[in-house]
């Protein structure tokens, strides 16, 4: 494990939040594909289950997505202005089934903030670490989805939307029509 699990599972986390919005249109259209998202990706704590919950999850995107675009100096600035105007006081907890780890807000924050958080929080381990080299966006041509690369060799390219099957498959089409002509 690169990291520790929490940073792992909210760095995954934040990408696939950044990834619900692009060149395949909206993926968080209405709460129930929040609440769905809220259950695929393991969050807990307080939900308001409105629209304005909705549209702040949805304007945290474009915050975050600038992470996986920029210089480490201007992802030091985006985490720490997440950091601040969320007021995070880290502080060990255990819930559930996870043991000890990292929450930087009240379980009852807005959950806007809690992802924000969360986010924030585990970027802090990946500028500490130097490792923000495993934050890119997909290889493939036609999508511009992030990639949060946890690979031991750093060989992850392509986004889990099946992009590396799409360009393994055009790889191997032009192998065949190179050697058919």
């Amino acid at each position: 494990m690169l990291f520790a699990h929490d940073t792992e599972v909210a760095l995954v986390a934040a990408a696939a939040l950044v990834n619900t919005t692009g060149s395949d249109g909206e993926k968080l259209p209405d709460l129930a594909a929040l609440d769905d998202f809220f259950r695929a990706y393991g969050w807990t704590g307080g939900r308001e289950h409105t629209e304005a919950e909705l549209r702040a999850v949805q304007a945290l995107r474009p915050r975050l997505r600038r992470i996986w675009e920029a210089d480490e100096d201007e992802v030091v600035e985006i985490v720490n202005a997440l950091l601040r105007e969320s007021n995070a006081l880290p502080q060990l907890v255990k819930h559930d089934e996870w043991d000890y780890h990292l929450h930087a807000t009240p379980a009852d924050a807005p959950l806007a903030t809690r992802m924000a958080v969360e986010a924030a929080m585990a970027l802090v381990d990946v500028v500490r670490s130097g490792e923000l080299s495993r934050l890119r966006v997909c290889e493939h041509p036609d999508c511009g989805d992030v990639v949060v690369d946890l690979s031991k060799n750093r060989s992850k390219r392509f986004c889990d939307a099946g992009c590396g099957n799409r360009a393994a498959v055009s790889a191997y089409r032009a192998r065949k029509a190179a050697a058919r002509g």
